[in-house]
């Protein structure tokens, strides 16, 4: 059985182009073809399309009618094709992203903030928490790691390392006194990231001239959040070990100093990680692209 859609542009090219011969060349088939459709249509009607002699053939009154409406008729499935091909191809939906706390609200935000004014049919669920999620089961498309990466058979796209730096409050550092190596700050009151994953980071690293210095640190405080640990630094409660995008408006604006400025803080690993069974949508996918050429290595 012929396509019918199939038919009426058959049809169609016949009337316009004068011939079956010419419609067979525009729509890349046989003109016994071309005939073999308009046959299968006249049939289907039961009256005759077109009038043909061995000179040139002529538009019946049925098939004048019936012209117009095939046209009208692929018009529209034309169109439909064009919008189907649209909605492919164009980023929309809902896309859910988990990233640590911290990070999420100072460093993700504005990345997706940007990349929604980009794609405006794109609505975002940003879940802000340092557990480690399972993407599949909780229906997360992609997640932001900070640190090691375990095996998780999870697609890894390595980004931008994350670099700390410590600082402290004028006040806190005029009482205390300023550390010049990090074995000092084993005398200061140091504020600490507490994972809910793993044990407060509580051993801190420092490098220079090719050398590790890893100093056990003291800490009266500790939080779950790296704005709270820069609030209380601001406070003046002690130094702490936070990112540099966070603390970057308080260095600015000289509410902290940055602590052993000699001495480079060790950047954490940074990945974008999704899952290889996820079918790459164009939401997915542009969202992938940003975030590489956003925290570019």
């Amino acid at each position: 059985m012929l396509d019918r859609l199939t038919s009426m542009a058959a049809f169609v090219k016949a009337a316009d182009a004068g011939s079956f011969t010419a419609a067979a060349i525009s729509l890349g088939i046989s003109a016994q073809m071309v005939a073999k459709h308009i046959v299968a249509l006249e049939n289907q009607l039961g009256g005759k399309l077109l009038a043909r002699t061995t000179r040139h053939q002529r538009l019946t009154e049925l098939g004048r009618t019936y012209h117009e409406r095939c046209k009208l008729i692929l018009a529209e499935v034309e169109a439909a094709d064009a919008l189907a091909a649209q909605v492919k191809s164009e980023p929309r939906g809902l896309l859910r992203i988990s990233a640590p706390i911290t990070f999420g609200a100072h460093g993700l935000v504005p990345l997706l903030t940007r990349y929604q004014i980009a794609h405006p049919l794109v609505e975002i669920d940003l879940v802000l928490t340092d557990r480690f999620v399972d993407l599949v089961e909780e229906g997360f498309e992609a997640a932001l790691r900070i640190g090691p990466l375990e095996d998780s058979g999870l697609i890894a796209r390595k980004l931008t390392p994350y670099r700390l730096v410590a600082a402290a409050a004028p006040a806190y550092l005029a009482k205390r006194g300023v550390p010049v190596d990090p074995a000092d700050l084993a005398a200061h009151d140091c504020l600490v990231y507490a994972y809910r994953s793993r044990n407060p980071d509580r051993q801190w690293q420092f490098q220079r001239d090719g050398r590790t210095h890893t100093v056990d640190v003291r800490c009266r405080f500790q939080a779950n959040d790296g704005t709270a640990l820069v609030s209380a630094a601001i406070e003046g409660a002690g130094v702490v070990l936070a990112p540099e995008d966070v603390l970057r408006d308080t260095l600015t604006s000289g509410r902290l100093v940055r602590v052993l400025p000699e001495y480079e803080t060790p950047s954490r690993s940074m990945h974008l990680l999704f899952s290889p069974d996820r079918r790459q949508t164009p939401k997915l996918r542009s969202f992938i692209d940003a975030a590489a050429e956003h925290f570019r290595p």
